[in-house]
């Protein structure tokens, strides 16, 4: 920066005109205001250093200076050129103003550049971010020369408007694909919940056509692992990950990091805790606390709290979520409520209604049913269906039947489809003898024509998984599946009659 002044101070005295170098470097530092202000004393610039000087703004967070400075350019008689509305596009989709973009779209096919393809893929992009998928599409049937970024762009508008069916549509269609229409997939099939969907792709991604996955592709698939608990392939990534040296990106440590404790394995995330060291940042902090909370190593991470609060990383609504969740499987009522307590004192965190069923679950788990309820009476926010849940959950554990109908009455007002909550109700009467509410609760389940939905079961076998249902056939091995079932049950029932018959001769 120095040498630039030294070498403006030298132009001006020597008369000569340096400008547009000096604007180009300082625009690479950057430092866009010296530029602006050297810019301001050329009597005409060039459309060159416009869209330079548009293209800084847009990328380095100030849009609403690209527009300013496009009304000065077309005010001045400099003519804009297909470079111009990339820019611009680029800054409507930053600020997600359809209006603009909608006026600029105008003016660019006024000036005759819808031939231009990085503008039109530009225009794509920006229409997608802003919600406006119909206007987008016509704009990428509409191009003649369609290449990878501009379906690499509408395939990323599908997904991020939760269109995965018409994504994948677009994705098979394309005539060849590059790393970033496989993550674009992969993401979005992540994002939406997906998750097999993700994880098919990726594994799609490694046996065809030899396109390696990136740094982003891995950040994508891990959580897809992390809700399918796929740890084998999981470990399989971060072996490929390690070997590109992918780890050194703080988003894919993180996530590989969340995929272990999801999965279960403790051990493992502590290990990748361990290495990001110096570099963790809230959400690794976050990743952990929640790991330590709900694998019952409770203390583990209050002591993780206080270390990150210690080291001068603030807490959000998501640490205390897994601070109170370690409460509550460790029973530390008293605890919670301080934990509670210092969120809006120490923090400046408005408790959310996570945390309020947190409290609620503590409570419950506790047999403080009424204390739970009295809370859920007093909360200033409008308690939903997991709060009423927890609370639930615990009448059933307790045999509370008097608050159990209250928790269902206002869960059926939430949730009247949800054959869960007649499920547990009827549960609870069964329990306490009520025969009369049992019937009750089946007959209004089936007056009001609910089914219970089939659960299924995920397993992964050679890093392969599968996803099956109570008697399902749809396998192709399902025939030597149930033979080796058979046998295993057969086995079980012989085993313990064995042991039956043991333990008979024992206490004789």
């Amino acid at each position: 920066m120095n040498q630039l002044k030294q070498i403006h101070a030298q132009a001006l005295v020597n008369n000569i005109d340096q400008t547009k170098f000096l604007i180009l470097k300082l625009l690479q530092i950057p430092n866009i205001s010296y530029a602006q202000t050297l810019f301001d004393y050329i009597p005409k610039p060039s459309s060159y250093l416009y869209n330079k000087l548009i293209h800084a703004y847009c990328i380095h967070g100030f849009p609403q200076k690209c527009f300013s400075l496009y009304s000065q350019m077309c005010f001045s008689g400099c003519p804009p050129n297909p470079y111009t509305f990339t820019f611009l596009f680029a800054a409507c989709a930053s600020l997600s103003s359809s209006e603009s973009g909608l006026m600029f779209h105008a003016q660019f096919l006024k000036l005759g550049f819808h031939y231009d393809t990085f503008a039109s893929t530009a225009l794509v992009d920006m229409y997608s971010k802003t919600g406006h998928l119909r206007n987008a599409r016509k704009v990428f049937d509409e191009m003649k020369d369609k290449d990878s970024p501009a379906w690499n762009s509408i395939i990323s508008g599908y997904t991020r408007n939760g269109d995965l069916v018409g994504a994948r549509e677009l994705f098979e269609s394309m005539p060849s694909r590059n790393v970033v229409s496989w993550t674009a997939i992969i993401s979005g099939y992540s994002k939406n919940g997906l998750y097999d969907n993700a994880l098919e792709m990726y594994l799609r991604m490694e046996g065809e056509n030899g396109v390696p996955p990136n740094e982003v592709t891995i950040a994508s698939v891990l959580p897809a692992c992390a809700n399918l608990g796929a740890s084998e392939i999981g470990e399989r990534i971060e072996t490929y990950a390690r070997g590109k040296r992918f780890l050194r990106n703080i988003y894919v440590s993180n996530a590989l990091l969340e995929m272990y404790a999801k999965c279960g394995k403790i051990d493992a995330a502590r290990r990748i805790f361990d290495e990001i060291g110096s570099k963790r940042d809230l959400c690794t902090w976050n990743s952990m606390i929640m790991c330590m909370a709900v694998h019952g190593r409770s203390m583990e991470g209050l002591e993780l709290f206080h270390e990150m609060v210690r080291g001068g990383t603030a807490p959000d609504d998501v640490t205390f979520v897994g601070v109170l969740l370690a409460c509550t499987h460790d029973g530390l009522v008293e605890e919670a409520y301080q934990f509670f307590k210092s969120m809006k004192k120490d923090f400046s965190i408005t408790p959310k209604l996570e945390h309020y069923s947190c409290i609620v679950d503590l409570l419950g788990r506790a047999g403080k049913l009424k204390e739970a309820y009295d809370l859920i009476n007093k909360m200033p926010v409008k308690p939903d269906s997991v709060v009423w849940g927890a609370l639930l959950g615990a009448c059933s554990f307790y045999g509370n039947v008097e608050l159990a109908e209250k928790a269902v009455n206002s869960l059926l007002e939430l949730e009247p489809q949800n054959p869960g909550v007649y499920v547990i109700l009827s549960n609870i009467y069964a329990s306490a003898g009520r025969w009369d509410g049992v019937a009750r609760a089946r007959k209004l389940m089936k007056g009001n024509q609910i089914t219970k939905i089939a659960g299924h079961s995920i397993i992964e076998v050679d890093g392969n998984v599968h996803k099956f249902i109570v008697e399902d056939k749809s396998h192709p091995n399902s025939v030597g599946i149930y033979l080796v079932l058979h046998e295993v049950s057969s086995n079980m029932k012989l085993f313990g009659s064995a042991g039956d018959l043991e333990l008979e001769n024992h206490t004789h």
